[in-house]
């Protein structure tokens, strides 16, 4: 028989009952203050704009190159490279920030003297959210070339670096669900499985499979957002970079409270179990109603021994509200590394999105988590009580109505509309994981008929045990024994001098642990048919292991989601990608003949507009006679007609710069389309016509 352990004195409970309050307060402080950090931004970065825009061919070779962000990024003096028609780099080097204000964009300085052709500009980021993003557009210069640029096939955050850091992350929010569902567990529905090695062991694994999962994802950030070579985890530069980032500090917190998670399971498995422990094998077994005559030195001592019960009661009670309040806050600040790092941080309303990202994290946790804690117990632990199975029914109850709430909050904030939920990547895995939710929910509808069944056989059982208490002790061993021959396992009768007997097995250090295993078979054919004995509890073990099966593939598809662009910033990027490629960025030159019909009533007009795109342009205009010299007409008027939006006509009314020259600058197009000049024309008090021509503006 297993020795059992001594309870721990009154003064070191006490102690760790006050200890844990003021952890909790010390976490709460440091979840406070990551809060305060953060800062909003826009879900997933995306491209919104550049400067030369993508497909646009400009008359002069730019200065520079810039992009604008949807959302704040962290880049690099190499995020940025443009490349010749030949493929070699024509950039500086030298990334400029150029934000300001809610606008985000950066650019690149280019060497001068760069000739016509086609240039490929390729980038990569990180964006608020912690995933990385890339791309890579073209543009021209005087007329579009042929270009022999190949860009890498390797996406930034893809490979086999990619790969590896994917499954952590996956690991890592499989860790978080066993630890915060198991420990809650334990302490909301079954605190005496606090005592039990199966889901001791379950937690344990859980913060083990967090940590691990954390430390590979600090150490893979450097080669996972940048150059996707495993060489690069030594790179400590590197390392001190992504700890000035937000994702490396949200990995630091992470680990910072995981060591306090580790004190919590400490206490949890070791002061806390064995007071469960001895609570169990201490309960009161009932009076002997034949021991009239009691002495009063033993009635004195009920009393005493009731009175410590009580105060032991107590500790115990103090002791497991520490250990939830401070596993709380503990679960609540390692769900907060996740909010503060990722979609919830960025986008619209962060500071309500995060507190409700927090709630959704707990609640899956605790759902899924203490789904796994069950199905544990159940198949481990023979004498689980009804109780706790109904308990932790409430408890998933109240978890799936937070998960619903949290749940379309979020998908309305990350989806924007009803046409990104079947036209967005990420529309179609909510719609999945909603699914998958129902199905959950159906078969816990099952799992909930279940547990009234459990334990019906096993009350049975009992009252024919009582009803046959007074029957020969014999009788009962040769039952014992016959029960035991059923299940397969033979009980070993010792001879006295035969080698079965106990002094040869002292002396026989083999025959010892063939004893020992026949011991731990019998005991496991026992609990094995107390199992099977209750079919209610069978039924309950299917329908749970069914639960955790859908359980593993949501939380696989919910673990996809976050890394998924959000809705919005999806239809952002298609909404620019339609509007194809930019309009040829160069001056609009046109010639137009005109004949007023009246004497030198004959010529052309030459009129340029730089850049020739929405905005404000430069206008020129040259006036010729029949002769080709310039002519110096007496009016001239110019107006610009949108028909296809009904915008028009815009007049704009040129100096004189010399004979025959006009011009006029900020002549403002406000949108693109096909655009009608009309170019009125006087060269006399009576002679005048109107000529037009219809131009695309980009």
């Amino acid at each position: 028989m297993t020795a059992t352990a001594p309870a721990p004195s009154p003064a070191r409970a006490a102690r760790a009952t006050a200890y844990l309050p003021r952890l909790a307060l010390v976490l709460a402080a440091l979840l406070a203050s990551l809060f305060t950090a953060a800062s909003p931004a826009t879900a997933h970065a995306a491209l919104t704009a550049s400067d030369p825009k993508e497909g646009a061919v400009v008359a002069t070779a730019p200065a520079q190159v810039t992009l604008s962000f949807s959302e704040q990024v962290a880049m690099g003096d190499d995020s940025i490279r443009v490349m010749d028609p030949q493929g070699k780099r024509v950039d500086t080097g030298e990334l400029r920030d150029m934000c300001s204000g809610s606008t985000v964009r950066y650019g690149t300085a280019l060497h001068t003297g760069l000739p016509n052709g086609t240039y490929t500009v390729a980038w990569q980021a990180v964006s608020a959210d912690s995933h990385p993003v890339s791309g890579a557009f073209t543009f021209s210069v005087g007329a579009p070339s042929a270009t022999s640029v190949s860009l890498p096939d390797r996406q930034v955050g893809g490979g086999p670096v990619g790969v590896v850091y994917d499954i952590a992350r996956y690991a890592a929010y499989a860790g978080f669900t066993v630890l915060v569902g198991g420990a809650a567990f334990i302490l909301l529905c079954w605190r005496r499985g606090s005592a039990e090695r199966p889901l001791q062991k379950l937690v344990l694994r859980g913060w083990v499979t967090l940590t691990a999962a954390t430390l590979a994802m600090l150490v893979l950030r450097t080669p996972y957002t940048g150059s996707g070579k495993f060489a690069d985890v030594f790179d400590l530069d590197g390392l001190r970079a992504v700890l000035e980032t937000k994702t490396g500090a949200s990995f630091v917190s992470r680990l910072l409270l995981l060591g306090a998670a580790a004190l919590f399971i400490a206490v949890l498995f070791g002061a806390y179990a064995r007071r469960q422990k001895v609570a169990g094998e201490t309960a009161p077994v009932g009076a002997d109603d034949t021991d009239t005559a009691r002495s009063a030195s033993a009635e004195a001592d009920e009393a005493a021994e009731a009175e410590a019960d009580e105060e032991a009661k107590k500790e115990t009670s103090d002791l497991a509200f520490g250990l939830a309040i401070g596993g709380t806050v503990v679960a609540g600040g390692i769900a907060a590394t996740w909010a503060l790092a990722e979609h919830a941080s960025t986008g619209i309303q962060p500071g309500i999105a995060m507190p409700v990202d927090i709630l959704h994290l707990l609640a899956v946790a605790t759902w899924l988590g203490g789904l796994v804690a069950l199905l544990v117990a159940l198949h481990k632990v023979p004498d689980i009580e009804r109780e706790a199975v109904q308990r932790f029914s409430k408890v998933a109850f109240i978890s799936v109505l937070v998960l619903a709430v949290t749940g379309v909050y979020q998908s309305w904030r990350q989806l924007g509309s009803w046409s990104a939920l079947t036209d967005t990547s990420y529309g179609r895995l909510l719609i999945i994981k909603v699914s998958l939710v129902a199905v959950l929910v159906a078969i816990a509808y099952l799992s909930r008929k279940w547990t009234g069944r459990l334990g019906e056989v096993r009350s049975t059982e009992g009252a024919e045990a009582a009803a046959t208490e007074e029957e020969p002790s014999e009788v009962l061993a040769g039952a014992d024994v016959s029960r035991e021959t059923s299940v397969g396992v033979s009980r070993e009768t010792p001879t006295g001098s035969g080698s079965g007997s106990a002094a040869d097995a002292d002396a026989d250090p083999r025959r010892a642990a063939q004893l020992a295993r026949q011991r731990a078979a019998r005991e496991k054919a026992r609990e094995k048919q107390a199992r099977d004995a209750d079919p209610g509890r069978a039924g309950l073990r299917r329908s749970v292991l069914a639960e955790a099966g859908v359980a593993v593939v949501l939380l696989a598809v919910t673990t996809v989601l976050t890394s998924t662009e959000p809705g919005r910033a999806a239809q952002l990027e298609t909404n620019r990608s339609a509007a194809g490629p930019a309009v040829p960025n160069r001056a609009i030159k046109i010639t137009l003949p005109f004949d007023t019909g009246g004497q030198n009533g004959k010529g052309t007009v030459r009129l340029e507009l730089d850049p020739g795109r929405v905005g404000a342009n430069t206008l020129h205009l040259w006036a010729d006679g029949e002769d080709g010299r310039p002519l110096d007409l007496p009016e001239i008027k110019i107006a610009f007609t949108l028909p296809a939006k009904e915008i028009g006509p815009l007049p704009v009314a040129p100096d004189r710069d010399a004979p025959g020259h006009w011009s006029a600058s900020g002549v403002q197009l406000p949108l693109a389309g096909e655009w009608r000049i009309d170019v009125t024309v006087r060269t006399s008090d009576i002679d005048q016509t109107t000529v037009q021509k219809n131009v695309k503006i980009g």
